[in-house]
């Protein structure tokens, strides 16, 4: 591996220039390709509801009209399908869509499609189909929950990225190449325009995505929601939790709620107890049967989701339902709770409840997915992504133009040690801010600090 000097790195800034690219070169060989799927990934989930009409067309569309027959059914008709055990119902908002019923079996988990009008299960896919497949690439969960830790790196590295562009994009006197491409594709100068033009126009949109996106990940996002919460400032507090002789229940994730609700453990109903105390066995001999789910997505109707919404279902009888209501517009984000023994509404949590960070992640998340501001949302978030793959793409191409065969090429490190302190602006608040970027970062350091060791110059005594 062997550092050279080009033009580039001769420039008037000199050492800091030096200093600059050479993060800026060593950020993109680190994460660029990961970002270059992540961006792919984020792009075609941008179009989820319509890719997935016409992807699983002949299982999402359906028939337009209302429903004939009843949620119980469609529960009934999932089981029976698959032998598993309903956990989720996506009761759809429109009138050509199917129900979606996600089916625990033999601890894998399945999505049934069920027409609302016959009541027959139409075929099953792996949770979310196509798309969740999709999905689970884009927060790297596709290997395991480990591997989803690196969207913390990633997206950290990606605003190194940004950062350290515009330092070396920027004029210095020099006028073509800013804002306009110069020369033709089969020059290496075109590729640099491409990349640097690219980059300033697209740079803003890339840093809100990598930003938007860290509450999804496994460490950043879990702590920092659990943070705002206990300081007031996230989601509501819960309840008093479901208890076991005594002893909390554990709290568990939970999918299709909002961001912010998603580690909330369902208020108790009000007559769930201690499954040991008598006297609770007692009141269940003479307590109502549980509320079924026509019951239970009756009274949703009646607390004012009267569109589509998702119902998780308790995971034992008389037990906490919830119905989340996630529309485009993030400010109308509801999620209700309700008993299961009569129905009565525990707890209805909406946007207006949460605290300051808690509505600043909802409101980014919402943008990020594309939802906050209709179809101008979700274009100006495929450009982002649809830089991000010109950029890479121009990058290798002129690192290609310029290595010299055998070698990485990178570019040559500074010799003043001082021409490091504009770049240590910029990384120091990240690896505060995101400590697995921080990690990272000092793993950098030590590997360059390695490498510069090992490039040492040997001194040739001569004969």
């Amino acid at each position: 591996m062997t550092a050279i000097d080009t033009p580039e790195t001769t420039a008037p800034a000199g050492e800091v220039y030096r200093a600059f690219w050479r993060w800026h070169f060593y950020a993109g060989l680190l994460v660029l390709p990961v970002l270059m799927l992540m961006a792919l990934t984020g792009g075609l989930y941008l179009f989820k509801d319509e890719l997935t009409a016409v992807v699983h067309r002949p299982l999402a569309v359906v028939a337009e009209g209302p429903a004939a027959t009843t949620p119980t059914a469609w529960i009934a008709a999932a089981e029976t399908a698959t032998g598993g055990t309903a956990r989720q119902i996506v009761i759809p908002d429109q009138a050509d869509r199917s129900v979606q019923v996600t089916v625990e079996s033999r601890g894998d988990k399945l999505t049934a499609y069920v027409d609302p009008d016959s009541g027959a299960v139409l075929g099953t896919t792996h949770p979310g189909g196509v798309m969740g497949v999709v999905k689970h690439l884009h927060s790297l969960e596709i290997a395991g929950p480990v591997t989803n830790l690196l969207v913390e790196v990633v997206a950290g590295w990606a605003i190194v990225l940004v950062a350290t562009g515009v330092y070396l994009w920027w004029p210095r006197g020099r006028k073509g190449g800013v804002v306009t491409v110069r020369s033709r594709p089969a020059r290496r100068l075109f590729w640099r325009d491409l990349h640097a033009v690219t980059g300033i126009f697209a740079g803003g949109v890339i840093v809100f995505l990598a930003v938007t996106g860290m509450p999804w990940s496994a460490f950043w996002g879990k702590e920092v929601r659990q943070m705002t919460t206990q300081a007031g400032w996230g989601r509501p507090k819960p309840p008093v939790t479901q208890t076991h002789h005594g002893k909390p229940a554990p709290v568990e994730e939970a999918s299709g709620v909002p961001w912010a609700l998603q580690t909330r453990t369902p208020p108790p109903s009000g007559t769930e107890a201690d499954p040991g105390d008598h006297a609770h066995h007692m009141m269940m001999m003479d307590a109502p049967a549980p509320l079924d789910a026509d019951a239970i997505v009756a009274r949703a109707r009646a607390a004012g989701l009267t569109g589509g919404f998702t119902l998780s279902l308790p995971k034992t009888p008389g037990g906490t339902w919830t119905a989340a209501y996630m529309p485009d517009k993030v400010e109308d984000t509801r999620a209700v709770y309700l008993d299961g023994k009569d129905g009565r509404v525990l707890a209805d949590i909406g946007y207006r409840d949460f605290g300051p960070a808690a509505r600043a992640i909802e409101w980014g998340i919402a943008v990020h997915e594309g939802h906050q501001f209709g179809l101008f949302n979700k274009l100006i978030m495929l450009g982002g992504c649809i830089a991000v793959w010109l950029m890479g793409v121009s990058a290798l191409v002129m690192w290609r133009k310029r290595r010299p065969t055998g070698r990485l090429a990178a570019p040559a490190r500074p010799t003043h040690p001082g021409s490091y302190v504009g770049l240590l602006a910029i990384v120091l608040p990240l690896a505060i801010l995101y400590p697995l970027v921080g990690a990272s970062l000092i793993a950098a350091l030590l590997l360059d600090l390695i490498l510069r060791r090992l490039m040492v110059p040997r001194v040739s005594t001569g004969a």
